[in-house]
This record gives C-alpha cells, sequence and structure tokens, in this order.
C-alpha cells in the first residue's frame, strides 16, 4: 500500500514534468479545495489548473513533512518567463488513497537582502 507521502511526492514529480492529467488519478471526485478563488470538484480543478501560471512553472520541490493523512510540500515555483517566484506551501490531505482536500500559502520570494538566510 503507498503511503500519503509516496502518493504526493509521485504525484507533484508527475505534475512537475508537466502531466497535469495526473490529477485525475490522484483527486477524489468529491475534492474540496480551500484557496480562494479556486474551485472544488476534480474536473473542476483540474480544468482551473491546466489554465492557471502553475501548470507552465517549473517547480522545485525543497521540503517534505508527512504525518498520518496529512502533507506538506515546500516548494519554489519559478513562472516561464523568469523571476525570483513564489514560495508555496501546499496541504494536501489524503483519503482513501486519493487526495481529499487541498490548502496552500503562497509568498513572493522577495529580494534576497531582505530574507538574509533565505526563503529555502
Amino acid at each position: 500500500m503507498t503511503s500519503s507521502k509516496e502518493l504526493i511526492m509521485s504525484g507533484f514529480a508527475e505534475f512537475a514534468a508537466g502531466n497535469i492529467e495526473v490529477l485525475q488519478t490522484l483527486l477524489r471526485e468529491d475534492f474540496i479545495e480551500h484557496s480562494p478563488g479556486n474551485p472544488s470538484g476534480r474536473r473542476a480543478f483540474i480544468d482551473f489548473i491546466r489554465d492557471s501560471p502553475v501548470a507552465a512553472s517549473r517547480l522545485e520541490l525543497k521540503r517534505v513533512v508527512a504525518e498520518g493523512d496529512l502533507v506538506v510540500m515546500h516548494y519554489h515555483l519559478i513562472p516561464r518567463e523568469g523571476g525570483r517566484g513564489l514560495a508555496v506551501v501546499d496541504f494536501w490531505r489524503v483519503e482513501d488513497g486519493l487526495i481529499a482536500e487541498h490548502w496552500d500559502v503562497v509568498q513572493p520570494v522577495p529580494e534576497p537582502r531582505e530574507v538574509p538566510h533565505g526563503m529555502f
């Protein structure tokens, strides 16, 4: 049986490699999205993500923490056009081997002088 952490990490790797449709196999049909402006439901969420900047960005995973049915990922989202990008923390709740819920925290990466110890 695949652990929640293994499920999320393997799905993240597929997604980061450009396979957006991997979400079809990872999300419950009644998937709940908690981020403002993002739709809930598997199909609506996948359609939304397909057209969002995250789908065209480079995602550099920095750390993963897992406990029970929760997996937290911290990564650097770097837009195709470049720039400092975003620091992202995703929270995923897994139920019966599929992602049931998602929360995130997103922050622009500031100038290096503003964060002497780095964002990551």
